[in-house]
This record gives C-alpha cells, sequence and structure tokens, in this order.
C-alpha cells in the first residue's frame, strides 16, 4: 500500500492582492515543484471546520486529521500544555499564552511583541514568573512553560477541588463558540477581563485566578532583565500574557491507528501540533531545530527527515507554519516569498526522493490567513492530492482559483484523510 505524505501550510489561503494584480500570493508565487504535482494530480475546496467559522489552528488541526472538533475538541489550553511537557490532570485549568507588549493601563502596544522575542528571552520571563508569583484569589499554583517566541502555555494547578475552563480569554482577538477557540475579524486592543461563562464557583475562581495572573506576571515580567535590555536596545518588551482557549480536561477519543487503521507520524514545529500528536497516539517526529539557519536550509533539513522517517510509518502528517506569520502581518509579498521558499526548497528537496507510485502526496491548510485581515479567516482553502494513481484533472497550477474547479469538488475538514486512506 503507498504511503501518506500530507502537508499543510499553515495559513496558505489568501484573498485577491491589488499589489499583485488581484492574485493571490499563491497565484504571485513561482511554484514549480507545486505545479508539476498539480499536472499530475486532483484539486479540490477544503472548508476545514464549518462554514463562517474562522478556526484557530488546533480547532482546525483535528478537523484535517479525521475528528469532528465539535465532537473530540480537546481546547487549546491542554493540547499546548501536552505539546509543552507540563503535567496536566482533569480539574487542572490550561490555557495557551501570548508574551505582548502593554501600554498603558490595559492596551496592548503589540500581541507578539513585535514578533522578535527570542526563545530565550520568553524562556527567562516564564521562569522568573513561574518562580515569583504567588496567587491569592485561591489556593493554587501556575507554571508558565515557553515554547517558539512569544507563545506560551500556562496552567494553573489548584490545591484542592477542580477549576472551570469555562471562562472568557484575556486576548481580545479571539473568542470561544460552542467551546471552540474562533479567531475574531475585528477587536479592540485592550486587556479583556476574564469572566465566568456559566455560575459555578469553579468558574468563578478560573476566572479571578486568569485575572490576577495577568497583573501579577506582568509586573514581573515589566521589572525582568530582559526587558530591560530589550527597551535598552529600542526594541518593544514582553511584558504581558494574553490568554486564551483555556481546558479543563482531555476528553476520551479513539487512537487514530484503531479509528483509521493507519499509522501516521506527525512531523510538527509548533507545540500545539505536537500536543494534537499525543492526544490522537500518533506518533511524533522531531524537527530539526537550527534557530540560526537560513529558513532555505531549515526546509531543506525538514524534508530529508521527512524522507529519513516516512518508511517507519503508513504515512506522515507534516505542518510548515511558513505562510500563516506574513498572513497575519498584513505582509503579501513576504508571504508569496515563503510560499517560493517552501516549494524550492521543501518540496524540491523531498520530493525527488519519493517515489510517486507509492506515495500519495496531500498539500493543503488549516485555514485561510488572508493579508487584508491580518487574521484567520472562514474562507476554503485549496487541497491537491498527487501520486499512487491519482487521475489527473488538469485543473491548472496549485492556486485558490483552480482548486475551486478541480476533480475533488469541495470537502469539508473531516474528509481529507478517509479520501486519502481510500486512495493509498
Amino acid at each position: 500500500m503507498a504511503r501518506i505524505l500530507y502537508c499543510i501550510l499553515d495559513g496558505l489561503g489568501d484573498r485577491p492582492v491589488p499589489a499583485f494584480g488581484g492574485r493571490t500570493p499563491l497565484e504571485a508565487a513561482a511554484t514549480p515543484t507545486l505545479d508539476r504535482l498539480a499536472l499530475a494530480g486532483r484539486q479540490g475546496l477544503v472548508t476545514t471546520v464549518g462554514e463562517g467559522i474562522a478556526p484557530e489552528s488546533d480547532v482546525a488541526v483535528t478537523a484535517i486529521l479525521g475528528y469532528d472538533p465539535t465532537i473530540y475538541h480537546a481546547g487549546r489550553g491542554p493540547l499546548e500544555a501536552l505539546g509543552a511537557g507540563l503535567e496536566f490532570a482533569a480539574g487542572d485549568l490550561a490555557l495557551r499564552g501570548n508574551f505582548a507588549t502593554g501600554g498603558e493601563g490595559t492596551a496592548i502596544v503589540d500581541r507578539r511583541v513585535g514578533r522578535n522575542l527570542t526563545s530565550e528571552e520568553a524562556h527567562a520571563l516564564a521562569r522568573a514568573v513561574t518562580e515569583q508569583i504567588r496567587l491569592e484569589s485561591a489556593q493554587a499554583t501556575v507554571v508558565v512553560a515557553a515554547s517558539i517566541g512569544y507563545r506560551c502555555a500556562v496552567v494553573f494547578y489548584p490545591e484542592r477541588g477542580r477549576l472551570s475552563a469555562q471562562v472568557s480569554n484575556t486576548d481580545p482577538a479571539y473568542a470561544r463558540v460552542a467551546g471552540m477557540g474562533v479567531a475574531l475579524a475585528t477587536f479592540t486592543d485592550e486587556v479583556a477581563e476574564s469572566a465566568p461563562l456559566d455560575n459555578s464557583a469553579e468558574a468563578r475562581i478560573a476566572a479571578a485566578l486568569v485575572n490576577e495572573f495577568t497583573w501579577k506576571a506582568r509586573a514581573i515580567m515589566d521589572a525582568h532583565p530582559v526587558n530591560a535590555q530589550r527597551r535598552a536596545e529600542g526594541k518593544l518588551p514582553g511584558n504581558l500574557i494574553l490568554l486564551r482557549d483555556g481546558g479543563d480536561h482531555l476528553p476520551q477519543v479513539p487512537p487514530m491507528q484503531e479509528r483509521f487503521g493507519v499509522r501516521l507520524g506527525c512531523f510538527v514545529e509548533m507545540p500545539v501540533e505536537r500536543g494534537i500528536a499525543r492526544y490522537l497516539g500518533m506518533g511524533v517526529v522531531e524537527v530539526p531545530h537550527s534557530p540560526s539557519a537560513s529558513r532555505g536550509d531549515v526546509y531543506r533539513a525538514w524534508a530529508h527527515r521527512a524522507v529519513e522517517v516516512l518508511p517507519h510509518y503508513d504515512g506522515l502528517y507534516l505542518h510548515l507554519k511558513g505562510p500563516d506569520e506574513p498572513g497575519h502581518d498584513g505582509d503579501h509579498e513576504g508571504k508569496r516569498r515563503v510560499i517560493e521558499e517552501i516549494d524550492a526548497y521543501f518540496f524540491g528537496t523531498m520530493l525527488p526522493a519519493v517515489d510517486l507510485t507509492s506515495t500519495l502526496i496531500a498539500v493543503t491548510a488549516d485555514h485561510a490567513t488572508p493579508c487584508e485581515l491580518r487574521g484567520h479567516a472562514a474562507d476554503p482553502v485549496p487541497l491537491l492530492v498527487c501520486g499512487a494513481g491519482t487521475p489527473p484533472d488538469r485543473a491548472g497550477r496549485f492556486t485558490e482559483a483552480a482548486a475551486s474547479r478541480g476533480g475533488l469538488g469541495h470537502l469539508r475538514g473531516v474528509d481529507i484523510l478517509p479520501l486519502l486512506i481510500s486512495q493509498r
């Protein structure tokens, strides 16, 4: 049977950009490797979660791995905690955090500290908060675990009783809909006050802890040497942690091998995807990490590693963050450029080492991140499937427009993996 290479280009989908003559960044990018795959394969569109839902990555990834997030969603907080290697049990409260820059009062100057907070700086700030903070709203401790750049996981551990995740976010850019995190198209750059979403004592205590943590952590970080140095260098301080998408337990979920009969390895960069892999019983493939390497060298290293480990699994789920960040920054030229680099260095390195007669390749996105919105959108994303005898549909280059007329039609995110398994 064919092995599967399931490649996710985070935030790939976009909308027409005037500077590109009404083309999207994907349409404007030179992608000869992906275009060769498109010529030999079939395309379609995917609504990853549901009509009108601009999903966060955890919700979207759960869906495109074949698990309906309205049934199996674990919450971003617990998944981030799993990915960061933190202890987490039912009744604890785990949340995703962003190191950010706070201004006067509740004002947010930058939700991602200018995107130049190093992982080393973030780890130093996280250690300081974990070691120094003392919570008084309830008998509880808290751990902050920095991951990559401005990202972190935060877990509250009650000394007795339980905490509830039925609390609102302090990050104003995200809301909760039916327990799932969704990106908001518009929001005010002010720290939101966490509020209980039901009348339980567990939710009231959890909201009080989140709010107390927010301002006590800010005081600790404001005074930290890392931020003194950043201010001296003319950089924004990382003096605030914005929290969202809390979870207080992990629902029972059928492991992927039991559910679909395949053993997939998860080749991912970010802790949330690593947490999802562990939650679903997938193999976790460690990604080569070299902060000083060029992006091209990083993609080459990832491609070599993917080819190396593929024979040990029925397939690999590969998640490349690249296109999402320039989408959030409104940088259409940067998004075009990173798409070209992924095509040249990742796919250009990996595909010559792969036998397409015995390998099924799928390329899609977890969600769209249009540059005009600087955030996630509910727009459908393109899907390309090639190899293992897939008949071509000759829809054209791999683009949003070609995918809309491709032979795969319009799918839901939960349909992709079963489709790939059926074509192995």
